[in-house]
C-alpha cells in the first residue's frame, strides 16, 4: 500500500511538474500573438511546441528566440506594421554599459537602425538600462537581433513584448567582445573611406604603422582602449598626416582611428601594417 502511495505521489509531481512547464511555455507564446490569434490557433499551437521541454534552456528558463523562430517559421508571429509606428526598445544587462551601448549601437545599425532616440539610460549596481525609440515600419525581428548580437559573442536571455510597438530584450555580455577586424603582426589592411570611425582589436601587435593616401588630408584622431572600453589615451595631430607609427601600450586591446575635424579628409584610404618586433 505505501508503496503505491508513494508512486502515486511521484507520477503526480512529475505530471505537475510538466503541466508547469507546459504553462510557461504557452504563457511566454501568448505574449508573442494577438490574443484572438492565441485562441484561434491554440490547438496547432500545441502540437507545434510539443514536446516542450525543447524550448527549454539548461536552467529551466524558456527559449524565447526558439520559440520566436519557430513562431516566425509557421507564419503566427507578425512584425510588420499597417503603417509606420512609433516603437521602444528596451535593453537591459548586468554591466559595463559604456561597452554595452558601443556593442548595441553597432548592432542596430548592422541591422538597418540608425536614426533613433534614447529615452532613458539608468545604471545601477545590478543592472543597467538603456531604452529608444525609433519610428518603423515593422518590429524588429528577435532572430535577426540575436544572430547579430552572437557576432559579439552576446547572447539573448529573454525577449519580453509588452506590445507590439514595445520589446524589452535582456542580454548577456559577460563574453562580449566587439564585431571588428583582428589586427595580425606582418599582415596589412586596407581602410576604405568609411562615413564611420575605424574600430580596431590591436590586442595581439605591439606597434603599428600607418601610412595615409596622398588623396587624404588626414589630421588623425587615434583612441586607446581597454577591453572593457575604457579609454587610455587619446593622439591627436591639428597637421595633415602622411604616416605615423603607434604603440600599443599595456592594456591596449581596440583601437578607434578617426580624423579631429571630418572623416570627408579621409577621401581614399588608409594602409596599416603591424609591425614585427
Amino acid at each position: 500500500m505505501v508503496k503505491i502511495v508513494v508512486l502515486f505521489l511521484v507520477l503526480f509531481s512529475f505530471t505537475l511538474n510538466a503541466q508547469n512547464n507546459e504553462n510557461l511555455l504557452m504563457k511566454k507564446i501568448k505574449t508573442f500573438v494577438s490574443p484572438k490569434v492565441f485562441t484561434k490557433d491554440k490547438a496547432y499551437l500545441d502540437i507545434l511546441f510539443s514536446p516542450n521541454e525543447k524550448y527549454y534552456t539548461k536552467n529551466g528558463r524558456v527559449d524565447s528566440i526558439k520559440v520566436i523562430q519557430t513562431l516566425k517559421d509557421n507564419g503566427i508571429l507578425k512584425l510588420f506594421f499597417k503603417k509606420p509606428q512609433e516603437m521602444t526598445l528596451t535593453f537591459k544587462t548586468s554591466a559595463n554599459s559604456l561597452f554595452f551601448i558601443k556593442i548595441m549601437s553597432d548592432t542596430l545599425q548592422n541591422i538597418g537602425y540608425y536614426r533613433y532616440v534614447t529615452q532613458e539610460s539608468t545604471l545601477n549596481n545590478k543592472e543597467f538600462i538603456w531604452k529608444i525609440s525609433l519610428t518603423t515600419e515593422y518590429a524588429t525581428d528577435p532572430v535577426v537581433l540575436s544572430k547579430e548580437l552572437a557576432k559579439s559573442s552576446c547572447s539573448i536571455v529573454d525577449v519580453i513584448r509588452k506590445s507590439p510597438i514595445d520589446w524589452t530584450y535582456i542580454i548577456d555580455i559577460d563574453s562580449a567582445k566587439l564585431n571588428t577586424t583582428v589586427l595580425k603582426k606582418g599582415v596589412e589592411l586596407k581602410l576604405k573611406r568609411s562615413l564611420y570611425s575605424y574600430w580596431l582589436d590591436v590586442s595581439q601587435i605591439k606597434k603599428l604603422k600607418i601610412t595615409s593616401s596622398r588623396r587624404n588630408s588626414w589630421y588623425p584622431y587615434i583612441a586607446y582602449y581597454d577591453k572593457s572600453l575604457k579609454l587610455l589615451r587619446v593622439v591627436k595631430k591639428d597637421k595633415k598626416v602622411r604616416k605615423i607609427t603607434l604603440d600599443m601600450k599595456k592594456n591596449t586591446y581596440y583601437l578607434k582611428i578617426s580624423d579631429i575635424y571630418t572623416l570627408k579628409n579621409i577621401k581614399d584610404s588608409l594602409l596599416l601594417l603591424p609591425i614585427k618586433n
